[in-house]
């Protein structure tokens, strides 16, 4: 059995230094280099002294003149720049470990979203190739400054980092799945189809949701929450053809996840392209957030139970889990969605029927 070790020196050695032990081997100097390859006895000098590069060029000449391949001279070139380059990145990192250290690095670790490094630099490349940036600077200009779309969430805003890796997750799971180009009418009959799946168990509404909604351009994508996130959904846009619909299963009850659902779909059909909405318990403070937001709550409502079928439930008091049950069979929904809709409206306890409710959660969870 063998094992692949990724070996990642901390030191740089100039292929000059090379050169020089060839030069040794050969007895040939300098000045008699320099003039089997047509090259000032200078530019030879420097570059046994570590003070020039190996040109593509040079390293033809050398060839010729030494009998070591071209492509030797090359790579160790090109070695000695990767290596000088990772020590300036390592001694950058150094000063930044205080970023890494704000992020719930563990949980992470857990999920298996990152990789467990020996060190805080290295598990800092990690969590930068994570999130594809380059450094620090760039993740803030993505994340934090000002006319960053995710910072009108509240959600947001209370933890910044533990969202932003969720939120990154599921758009690394939405880039691996294919979609067709985003429809908003195919997308629309989709939502119908789903709507009939409410009743179905996981195992059967959550691959046909995922199916029905690529074939219009939008990626389902269900990621477990990150201590701290808070957030029960998510939408954006990947591409101009492509939306992502977030979902974390916050709240377990199926009236939650259903809601979210037509909630966040809403939002793709009704709401701009350069929009992102995170859906949490706090109301956004934003104005025109919010106005967004309650457009996206009515939809959903109605959606799932429409006015009309509302108004005969109403009138129809007491309610009973009989008579919820019935009504829920009418309209072709679970019945916890419509105990759900009469909690919520705080027309029966928050206590009462929930045995009427299923509950679902990620596999490995309790």
């Amino acid at each position: 059995m063998s094992t692949k070790y990724d070996f990642k020196p901390d030191y740089a050695f100039h292929p000059g230094e090379t050169l020089a032990e060839t030069l040794e081997t050969l007895a040939m100097s300098q000045a008699e280099l320099a003039q089997r390859t047509g090259r000032p006895l200078k530019t030879i000098n420097e570059i046994v002294q570590g003070k020039a590069a190996i040109t593509a060029d040079t390293a033809l000449q050398l060839e010729h003149a030494t009998g070591v391949p071209a492509t030797f001279w090359n790579n160790a070139q090109r070695n000695y720049e990767a290596a000088l380059a990772r020590r300036a990145e390592a001694a950058e990192f150094e000063h930044g470990v205080e970023w890494l250290r704000m992020f719930p690095v563990k949980p992470l670790l857990k999920l298996g979203w990152l990789k467990k490094a020996e060190d805080e630099v290295e598990q800092m490349r990690g969590l930068l190739g994570f999130f594809g940036v380059a450094g620090v600077a760039e993740w803030e200009s993505i994340w934090r400054k000002p006319q960053a779309a995710f910072r009108k969430s509240t959600a947001f805003e209370a933890q910044p980092m533990s969202v932003a890796a969720w939120l990154r997750e599921g758009e690394r799971r939405a880039q691996k799945l294919e979609t067709r180009p985003y429809n908003k009418d195919h997308f629309t009959q989709a939502l119908a189809e789903i709507r009939k799946l409410t009743t179905a168990e996981p195992q059967s509404f959550e691959p046909a949701m995922k199916r029905l909604c690529a074939k219009s351009g939008v990626a389902v994508v269900f990621v477990p929450e990150v201590p701290g996130t808070r957030a029960y959904g998510a939408t954006r846009w990947l591409t101009p053809e492509k939306a992502i619909l977030q979902l974390s299963l916050r709240g377990k009850a199926e009236d939650f996840l259903w809601f979210t659902f037509f909630h966040e779909a809403a939002h793709i059909l009704k709401h701009g392209k350069k929009d992102v909405f995170i859906e949490a318990s706090e109301a956004p403070t934003d104005t025109t957030i919010l106005q967004k937001e309650e457009e996206a709550n009515n939809f959903a409502a109605d959606f799932l139970i429409p006015r009309n079928a509302y108004k005969e439930l109403l009138a129809s008091k007491p309610f009973t889990a009989t008579r919820i049950r019935a009504f829920a069979q009418e309209l072709g929904i679970a019945p916890g969605i419509v105990v759900g809709r009469l909690q919520h409206a705080r027309l029966v306890e928050f206590k009462q029927y929930n045995e009427l409710k299923r509950r679902f959660c990620f596999k490995g969870e309790s």
